[in-house]
């Protein structure tokens, strides 16, 4: 690596409920610059979430994003010639940013009818720590655990 790493940019939260967070999560959901359309999307499958859990949307997806992001992950490394798996901590960020990509990437995968429908039912499924997403994480969990044993291998 030459060059000095790239400055963090700011975002600039989102128009409904002036929170960064929502606009990260509408910027990975976004398919081709098209983000006014990837807003709807988010917008809609709050409205979605209140009416079904006649709650505030946005702290059960607030909660479901809790519930689907890793506190442990495996990574590659290689010692003597041999790969391993070892176990780590996430870095906050990374915490987030995982978490939101695997909401949105199960969410695709899901068989409602529109995008904004997908995403709400994958956002109360997180909710009640159930769903793909949710799975997935605890998948992770279950493979650091599993390497526990090469943890000492850690920098």
């Amino acid at each position: 690596m030459r060059k000095a790493r790239a400055k963090k940019r700011p975002l600039l939260p989102d128009p409904r409920f002036n929170d960064t967070l929502v606009t990260r999560f509408v910027n990975n959901l976004m398919l081709d610059g098209k983000k006014s359309i990837a807003f709807n999307i988010f917008y809609d499958a709050i409205d979605i979430v209140s009416e079904k859990t006649e709650n505030n949307g946005l702290e059960v997806w607030k909660e479901a994003l809790n519930n689907v992001m890793p506190h442990v992950e495996v990574r590659s490394r290689r010692v003597g010639g041999a790969n391993f798996q070892i176990p780590m901590q996430v870095r906050p960020d990374r915490k987030i940013t995982l978490g939101m990509k695997w909401m949105i990437t199960y969410a695709r995968g899901r068989n409602e009818r529109s995008m904004s429908q997908k995403l709400a039912a994958e956002i109360i499924a997180a909710s009640k720590e159930e769903g793909a997403a949710v799975k997935k994480r605890t998948e992770v969990h279950r493979m650091a655990e599993a390497n526990k044993a090469f943890s000492h291998f850690r920098f």
